[in-house]
């Protein structure tokens, strides 16, 4: 295994739910608790400036998906339903009843899925740089070539050597960001050496075909088309995310109760990274309201 990053207030746990092993990194006290839930190709250390930011607080937990970062990586259970279960039973674990959500990429998808199965579980969600799961395939049409890297990613053998090389992520991380300063070598290693191993190769593999191969055509069958999202939600969005076009977003606000999206220029998709004190003070204002 990589060596653990370290940031200053943070504290490391185990917990195993659902027969998998989940790390978890914890900052803060308290009962009001805000949860984080990474994307690819990251893990709980996407959250190293949003931690201590929320910490005076708020008690932040930031766990790794199943597969991501430190938590155990199975060959299976990869379909977002899944993982939000993982997330369901890790707040079950900690005795936690109600929390406030923080999602970006994959993490901001099952951000939704959770807050659409169980809002009575979610305060408020703000959600970063992904679209709601309810968007439609004649929006995402014209914007599906967009999406080459997840069919290199989704083919045999092909995603798995990218990720085990080393050099595939850190491209990715830089490639998505319109602030590329955000990003020194060691937080690239951060990221990037834990997708060498191969059990965490295989995971973001899996993440990718399985919602081709499988999540995806049920959308487009309508899964989530008739979905209305009851908690308050706030959507930040770098206009600037090469993978993700911000013009597909219109409208979605109306399978929403409450629902507000700002946009943010000059921007990419990695926005945490590229904008920490942006999202910071934007999560301590609607958590707040």
């Amino acid at each position: 295994m990589s060596e653990l990053p370290q940031v200053d207030g943070v504290t490391h746990h185990w917990v195993r739910v659902r027969g998998v092993e989940l790390h978890y990194a914890e900052a803060g006290s308290g009962e009001d608790v805000v949860l984080c839930l990474h994307g690819w190709p990251q893990h709980w250390y996407e959250w190293r400036h949003l931690m201590p930011a929320l910490a005076d607080r708020y008690r932040v937990i930031a766990p790794d998906l199943r597969g991501f970062g430190w938590s155990e990586a199975p060959e299976d259970g990869y379909e977002k339903e899944d993982l939000a279960s993982d997330v369901l039973a890790l707040l079950d674990e900690l005795g936690l009843e109600r929390v406030k959500l923080v999602g970006h990429d994959w993490g901001g998808w099952i951000g939704f899925l959770l807050c659409l199965r169980e809002p009575e579980r979610f305060e408020r969600y703000l959600s970063l740089n992904i679209l709601p799961p309810w968007t439609s395939i004649r929006s995402m049409a014209p914007h599906l070539w967009r999406f080459w890297y997840q069919w290199l990613i989704s083919s045999p053998g092909v995603g798995y050597q990218l990720h085990r090389s080393g050099k595939f992520v850190p491209k990715v991380l830089v490639g998505g960001s319109v602030r590329r300063e955000a990003w020194d070598e060691a937080t690239i290693h951060a990221f990037s050496d834990t997708f060498t191993e191969p059990a965490r190769a295989r995971a973001a593999v899996q993440m990718y075909r399985v919602f081709n191969l499988r999540e995806a055509p049920a959308i487009g069958r309508g899964r989530y088309a008739k979905a209305r999202l009851q908690v308050p939600t706030k959507l930040l969005f770098g206009t600037g995310d090469a993978a993700l076009d911000h013009h597909i977003l219109t409208g979605s606000e109306r399978q929403a109760d409450e629902m507000t999206i700002e946009k943010v220029d000059g921007c990419g998709h990695f926005i945490v990274d590229e904008m920490p004190d942006l999202v910071a003070e934007r999560a301590r204002d609607f958590f707040t309201a």
